[in-house]
């Protein structure tokens, strides 16, 4: 029985650290509808230095980030930069206030089944806010950067 335990929690252990995004990872064939019903592919970004944030609206921490990103996005986004959001909101109508609210003129999409997202699953999202930032190869580069590992990241790519 032990070593049924052991297989057992073996076999949990490399599926979950499977679900994981790691740095040098590519970005993920993964289609999300955005807040306009449009149907969007994470690959499809490939070539910009991209931002991917995960946040809910009914996550205040998360809320607070969304302040200090809508001005990062507005001043970097003809460089080549993309942030996109992913929430994890059950709540489509939240969702879509919060975006309101909160002012975000980048890309925002939602996998609308909170932490069992297929999203979420796949980047290992274990808590809100979230993000990874992939540079313009679609490679995989830092988790929950700063904003100053941002913006190097940006000018890497302009210069």
């Amino acid at each position: 029985m032990k070593k049924i335990m052991l297989l057992f929690s073996l076999i949990i252990s490399i599926s979950t650290a499977s679900g994981q995004m790691k740095i040098g990872d590519s970005l993920p064939d993964l289609e999300l509808k955005n807040n306009k019903e449009t149907t969007i592919n994470l690959v499809s970004l490939k070539g910009k230095t991209v931002l991917i944030d995960f946040w809910a609206s009914w996550c205040a921490p998360c809320r607070l980030a969304n302040k200090k990103l809508a001005p990062l996005y507005n001043e970097y986004k003809d460089e080549n930069f993309e942030i996109v959001g992913i929430s994890l909101d059950t709540d489509k109508t939240k969702w879509m206030n919060a975006i309101q609210k909160d002012k975000l003129a980048y890309e925002q999409l939602i996998d609308a089944k909170g932490f069992d997202a297929k999203s979420a699953l796949l980047f290992g999202v274990e808590e809100l806010p979230n993000s990874y930032l992939f540079d313009a190869a679609g490679k995989l580069v830092a988790i929950n950067p700063t904003e100053e590992e941002i913006i190097i990241q940006i000018k890497n790519k302009v210069e």
